[in-house]
């Protein structure tokens, strides 16, 4: 059985691989500030703001082959949308604009949308990166590499 290390460059580093500077950088501002650009096009242009999620949904799912498998990319996807979509409500509420796009009757329930949304796509992300890890041979142990 081989380890990460043997494997193909798009899955050669894990999260929790990373350093911690790194994994809050990758895992807790990106998304943020990605939340707060959508917060700001929110009151600009609904065809933006919802190009712009769904850039950010390919970000999240790309973000979960950084995961040994789904369960991994969940637990990051999960955080991640949960960052979004605060940093989303709270820039947008900080700018004052019009929304262009629906928050619904209750706008604070995107938060948890968004939170469920990432956690659903960065799993399947981490899911396909273990399908693809499997196909290749190459299998990840338990252990974070030293």
């Amino acid at each position: 059985m081989s380890t990460i290390n043997a494997a193909p460059a798009p899955f050669a580093r894990l999260f929790r691989d990373r350093s911690r500077p790194m994994q809050i950088l990758l895992g807790g501002v990106i998304p943020a500030v990605f939340g707060a650009i959508a917060g700001v096009l929110l009151g600009v242009s609904a065809p933006a703001y919802y190009a712009f999620g769904a850039l950010a949904a390919l970000g999240s799912f790309l973000s979960g082959f950084e995961h040994r498998d789904g369960w991994g990319g969940a637990d990051r996807g999960f955080w991640a949308g949960a960052f979004y979509g605060t940093a989303l409500l709270v820039t947008h509420a900080i700018v004052g604009t019009h929304a262009k796009a629906s928050l619904g009757s209750f706008p604070p329930f995107l938060v948890v949308i968004t939170t469920i949304a990432g956690m659903l796509i960065a799993a399947a992300g981490g899911r396909l990166a273990r399908f693809y890890r499997e196909r290749a041979g190459v299998f990840i142990t338990d252990e974070p590499k030293d």
